[in-house]
């Protein structure tokens, strides 16, 4: 079925009525790069050309203009991002220009309200303390940002040179300028990463004591990133060799004192991350966990994926294309999808299982007048074999995901992905690793 620009136009004018009106999460791409990191998986561009820049903070006030003319005057924002690509490729004036033109078209929740969650991924290599300044002043009050790995060999590898004094210089003008969190990636699967080596970096990493970190498997697709061919195969660790590094990695986090949140994400115990897993009020997007469920996302700029209740809308990839939609007047959604009600049950069930790693078939049951077992006969033949292994427990109609089937909730997930259902690999989880 086609998705069509008035499609999306009448989602968003329905979630204006009704009773309790979701809040809103804005998240806004910015795509520009000074230079290519090899591993890198994002939608990013590479630019040293200023005007450039600039045309583009032009388009995307202009789309901002374009979606708020259809949003409810009286919503209130509880969430803004911005993602990249490198946010503070942006000089710190510009920085300023964006942030204050959001600030004026939105109503954010103000303190009285328990304020709004805003934050920006940050690069240390070309940033400023004016570049964090201007971030603070207009009310950012997270930042998060790449380390991947310390050790020089494997930066050289994948063309990234971040000496660890610049992160840690980085981090103290955050904590300095009163920022309440900090997030720092991680990245295990790269050239040249053993064991021991992969172990110096976390050990620093923990000694540096962010609120958050993020350990990502780096994921090796020159097919679909041509970049990535940069990178040589044979310099990467094998697979057993990435899972002794993963393991050790939760093992040394936890020790210190980090919760496991799932899949990629740690958090200190008083982070509302560790707090709303606790609490099972975790939430996930394609931004990762958040406590932030039930929000309605707009995103904005190039490739910007936006998610209604019952739609999921794209941007645009290409400049040209989302600059024409909007001199057009238009919204520069590229594609979309409605949601059917199996969709909105498959996702109900993935998310409980991503958040909260346990599933009540009877709730499930209950909530959409289905029979589970038959309804999901497929994908629970296929978790036989995550029992078998002791990676999930399967008793008195609950779904139950083990410590170890934690590193592989996506894999688990996935069974219940009517989108992914019959495909040979689908139960495999080897190549999560």
């Amino acid at each position: 079925e086609s998705f069509t620009h008035q499609d999306y136009l009448d989602e968003i004018i329905k979630t204006n009525y009704g009773e309790g009106l979701p809040d809103l999460s804005l998240y806004y791409h910015l795509p520009y790069c000074d230079t290519l990191c090899y591993f890198c998986g994002c939608n990013m561009l590479i630019t040293r050309n200023r005007d450039r820049v600039k045309e583009y903070i032009k388009y995307v006030k202009k789309e901002i203009d374009l979606l708020r003319a259809y949003i409810l005057t009286g919503r209130k924002v509880s969430q803004l991002h911005w993602g990249g690509g490198t946010p503070t490729h942006l000089r710190p004036d510009e920085i300023n220009d964006l942030a204050s033109y959001i600030k004026s078209s939105f109503n954010f929740k103000d303190s009285a309200e328990g304020g709004s969650e805003n934050g920006c991924e940050i690069d240390p290599r070309e940033l400023t303390r004016e570049h964090l300044e201007a971030l603070r002043n207009n009310g950012f009050n997270r930042i998060s940002m790449g380390v991947q790995d310390f050790n020089e060999k494997v930066q050289k590898a994948v063309n990234r040179i971040q000496p660890e004094d610049i992160t840690r210089q980085t981090v103290a003008w955050v904590r300095e300028l009163g920022f309440s969190s900090i997030n720092l990636d991680l990245m295990y699967g790269l050239p040249f990463q053993t064991i021991n080596s992969f172990s110096e970096t976390v050990d620093k990493i923990i000694d540096i004591s962010p609120d958050r970190i993020a350990v990502f498997n780096y994921a090796h697709l020159p097919w679909m990133k041509k970049h990535m061919a940069l990178i040589h195969t044979e310099d990467l660790p094998k697979p057993g060799v990435k899972l002794d590094i993963l393991k050790m990695t939760i093992e040394k986090l936890t020790s210190a004192g980090y919760v496991f949140i799932g899949m990629d994400h740690f958090a200190k115990p008083g982070d509302e991350l560790a707090v709303a897993l606790n609490e099972k009020k975790l939430y996930r997007n394609f931004q990762g966990y958040s406590t932030h469920a039930g929000t309605d996302l707009y995103s904005m700029g190039i490739t910007a994926i936006s998610q209604l209740n019952n739609i999921y809308t794209q941007n645009f990839k290409t400049e040209k294309e989302y600059y024409n939609s909007i001199d057009n007047d238009t919204l520069p959604i590229a594609k979309g999808y409605k949601l059917s009600d199996d969709d909105h049950l498959r996702r109900d069930v993935i998310m409980k299982l991503m958040c909260d790693f346990e599933l009540n078939m009877n709730s499930v049951e209950e909530k959409y007048k289905i029979d589970f077992k038959n309804y999901f006969s497929w994908g629970l033949n296929n978790l036989k074999q995550f029992e078998e292994d002791n990676l999930v427990s399967i008793k008195d109609n609950k779904i139950t995901v083990t410590e170890m089937g934690k590193l592989l909730i996506r894999n688990i997930a996935i069974n219940f992905d009517k989108y992914i259902e019959n495909k040979e690999d689908t139960a495999k989880y080897s190549k999560t690793i």
